[in-house]
């Protein structure tokens, strides 16, 4: 491969840089919501959880020196951020949808509060693998510079698929996603069960904001997030509540974030960034595909706030 072939697979080898890099956070926080909806909750507030985690990662990290205490912090951060909305969402006449966006303003507050002390610091970054290492070309290396996040995440995908399939605890979740009698019939609590899994949720929403303030971008602002923990409810319904297809979905909707820089690096200086936006004409064109008034969503759990 020749200096001339590597610049006409420029714009696909940025794009799949991109797409490895923007996808990750979708990853985690659309497993999150996956397993917090399959238990028959919607969680609106990711989007804060996700912002409150990157804030937590990277304060930890520059305090103790660790990206992985960092990544814990998160998780125990997220953790927390779920039961608190479960809890909120157990008392009766409570709309999760409500409960969420007041979680998701409560998140991005304490976040933008606590977090202005961690702005300048410098924090360790999460570490990655050169897959690229066998070429000489730079293009090459840095599109096959993988995050061990994003490896984590694909390994995750696949393993919630099989759990959800095969295991005891996979079958619980099914069953009190589909219906409260049901499970109170087989001797469940689904308070407890929605409350578990909303807290598992938001532990993984929290990673994605971990992976975005120690790896890509790297650092602590308040405006870190671009909505993914919004879009990221539109992702679990495109990929019909199924853990592969929220890890293809990721892969799409990093695609299309990759589309602006992709073009920008490699010299187009017009229009690009309109590009920009594609990830979120992308939610708009799914979330509009997937609404119909006669006929329910395929896969959609029976107890899920969004069928009724």
């Amino acid at each position: 491969m020749d200096g001339t072939d590597i610049g006409l697979w420029g714009i696909p080898l940025a794009i799949i840089a991109g797409a490895i890099r923007v996808s990750t956070p979708f990853i985690f926080v659309s497993l999150g919501e996956m397993i917090t909806e399959r238990s028959g909750r919607i969680n609106l507030g990711l989007e804060g959880t996700l912002v409150f985690g990157a804030m937590a990662a990277y304060g930890t990290a520059v305090m103790t020196g660790s990206p992985w205490l960092g990544v814990l912090a998160a998780m125990l951060a997220g953790s927390l951020f779920g039961l608190l909305h479960g809890f909120i969402c157990k008392f009766p006449k409570v709309n999760d949808i409500a409960i969420g966006i007041a979680m998701m303003q409560f998140g991005l507050g304490l976040a933008f509060f606590l977090g202005k002390p961690f702005i300048q610091p410098s924090a360790p970054k999460l570490p990655s693998i050169p897959f690229g290492g066998w070429s000489s070309y730079p293009q090459i290396q840095a599109a096959l510079n993988i995050n061990v996040l994003f490896i984590l995440g694909i390994a995750l995908a696949f393993a919630l698929s099989w759990a959800l399939r095969n295991t005891r605890l996979g079958l619980i979740l099914r069953v009190v996603g589909d219906s409260s009698d049901a499970a109170r019939a087989m001797g469940l609590n689904p308070d407890t069960i929605r409350l578990l899994a909303t807290a598992a949720g938001g532990a993984l929403a929290a990673v994605g904001g971990a992976y975005l303030s120690l790896f890509y971008p790297g650092s602590w602002n308040e405006g870190i997030s671009s909505g993914q923990g919004l879009m990221a409810v539109a992702l679990v319904i495109f990929a019909r509540w199924n853990p592969i297809g929220c890890l293809l979905a990721s892969l799409l909707f990093g695609g299309a974030g990759a589309l602006g820089p992709a073009l920008q690096s490699v010299g187009v200086t017009e229009g690009y960034y309109l590009f920009y936006a594609a990830p979120y004409v992308l939610t708009l064109i799914i979330m509009i595909a997937t609404s119909s008034p006669t006929r329910s969503l395929t896969g959609a759990p029976g107890a899920l706030s969004l069928t009724k």
